[in-house]
């Protein structure tokens, strides 16, 4: 009879583990650089706080992330522009975003730590790239800051698509 338990034990412990989704990670090669990103979960936790930033952006005239400065990075810029955008979101944004939820800022932290861990295989940059992000920097500082980062929080999705689009 223990024996009966112990093997339908395992058995429903082997079902659910293979029922639970696996963690989804996609390799990108960015022109000097190949970093690892686990989209589907960058997606979950940027949809816990965009409804909330979406409906706090009182900035509607301004637009921070245009797709287009995205799409115009060239190929070997790709791996730079990421580091840099990655850096800006760590520091700038998430520092500053405060959401109306506990749930909010665990997912905040969740999305920065993610952040932190693709930077680490990204080096090196050119000029060209840094004058895209020092763009970027300055249409952040025309806002007030909270509501720079409640805005930026809320463009995100415009990065999670670049990600998940480009550079496979």
């Amino acid at each position: 009879v223990a024996m009966k338990v112990s093997v339908c034990s395992l058995s429903l412990l082997l079902l659910l583990s293979c029922g639970s989704r696996p963690v989804e990670s996609r390799r990108l090669h960015l022109g000097s650089c190949a970093v690892t990103v686990h989209i589907h979960e960058l997606r979950q936790y940027y949809a816990d706080i965009r409804p909330n930033a979406v409906t706090g952006d009182n900035e509607l005239a301004v637009k921070l992330l245009e797709k287009s400065l995205m799409n115009d990075i060239q190929e070997g810029d790709r791996c730079c522009f990421l580091g840099l955008l990655l850096r800006f979101y760590v520091e700038r944004v998430f520092n500053n975003y405060t959401g109306s939820e506990s749930q909010h800022q665990r997912s905040v932290s969740a999305l920065a730590n993610a952040f932190i861990s693709i930077r680490r295989d990204i080096k090196l940059c050119v000029k060209e790239t840094l004058r895209k992000i020092d763009s970027l920097h300055a249409e952040f500082i025309k806002l007030d800051t909270k509501q720079a980062a409640v805005k930026a929080v809320g463009e995100l999705h415009t990065v999670l698509d670049w990600l998940e689009t480009t550079h496979t």
